[in-house]
């Protein structure tokens, strides 16, 4: 590594961090099998009850995951892991980890099994991990900083569809018209939040060091990380629009999009594991404002967090046993 990049990696960096590399290996990559077992559990529990209390019919829904249909939504939901692992082992390289495609895909999907955590923070560990050559922390963060600037700008382009429908629902209907200025406003604020952060991130990135790091990642191949991140969460609004259809819920692919891109937002705010409960609660309330019951939101709801979220980490669990106990390339311990 040449001595200038030797120096913005950890010369630069406040003492603690500066230090920390050597020690968070042993102590962040633990799987937390009982915290996920726990979360595994509580939330089964919490869809199956919300199913058979609320729900249409328990069966029919479940059953959409076996069908055709189904099976669309779940290879658009991998389609959208393979373009975001494409986007990691890119960050990778640019710190000198270079992985074969299927190798850093692999390395990838384990960091899954770490999402059921608040803001997603156990992610951070794919880096800290890898048995050979493991990342330092501010290395880590920094590219657990640029997954999620990147994922924010993106829903947040893909949310824009829903302004327009929030307007018309507004002009149509008169009871919704403040939940419909709401939402406007909450986009419109996070734009300019995320303007903010662009206009003074110099600043930003004087106090927070893995910050500044996130910058130099996020400046590697931009339009490329901007094209797989914008592709892969538009893939997901389509397996959600693909659900919608199944269940006979017809809207506009935009609008569809939009929904799950505004849910997801609204989740990873409210800071909870994985965002649950907040986004659920908000995709059901637009699909019933879209004209949905109550029943037929929920059961829509529950489909497209089973595939989109649980797929996920049931196959970053079986990714990070395979990684750790056969292929021996990463270390929780």
């Amino acid at each position: 590594m040449d001595p200038g990049r030797r120096r913005v990696l950890a010369g630069d960096l406040p003492e603690p961090l500066a230090v920390m590399p050597e020690l968070a290996p042993a102590k962040t990559s633990r799987l937390p099998v009982k915290q996920l077992l726990l979360v595994l559990g509580v939330v089964a529990t919490a869809y199956a009850l919300a199913l058979l209390v609320w729900g249409d019919s328990p069966k029919t829904s479940l059953s959409v995951l076996w069908s055709w249909t189904g099976l669309q939504a779940a290879a658009l939901c991998l389609f959208n892991y393979l373009l975001r692992g494409v986007r990691w082992r890119l960050w990778m390289a640019h710190y000198g980890r270079h992985f074969g495609w299927l190798e850093g895909l692999r390395l990838y999907l384990a960091g899954y099994a770490f999402t059921p955590t608040p803001g997603n923070i156990g992610e951070a560990v794919r880096g800290l991990m890898l048995a050979r050559q493991p990342l330092g922390t501010a290395q880590s963060l920094a590219i657990f900083g640029a997954e999620r600037l990147a994922d924010l700008l993106c829903l947040l382009l893909l949310c824009l569809p829903v302004l327009g429908w929030a307007l018309s629902l507004g002009a149509v209907q008169a009871a919704p018209k403040l939940l419909a200025g709401l939402l406007i406003a909450g986009v419109l604020v996070l734009m300019l939040a995320v303007g903010l952060l662009v206009r003074y991130r110099h600043r930003l990135r004087q106090r927070l060091a893995w910050l500044h790091e996130a910058w130099r990642c996020l400046a590697v191949r931009p339009w490329r990380w901007f094209a797989l991140t914008l592709l892969a969460w538009a893939a997901q609004g389509l397996a959600m629009w693909l659900i919608c259809r199944e269940i006979d819920l017809h809207l506009p692919v935009l609008t569809a999009m939009g929904f799950y891109a505004v849910a997801m937002v609204a989740g990873a705010l409210s800071a909870l594991p994985a965002g649950l409960g907040g986004m659920e609660a908000v995709l059901t309330g637009l699909l019933v404002l879209q004209g949905a019951a109550p029943g037929q939101a929920l059961g829509i709801t529950v489909m497209v967090r089973l595939l989109t979220l649980w797929l996920a980490v049931a196959i970053g669990v079986l990714a990070l046993l395979y990684s750790a106990a056969i292929r021996k390339d990463i270390s929780l311990s």
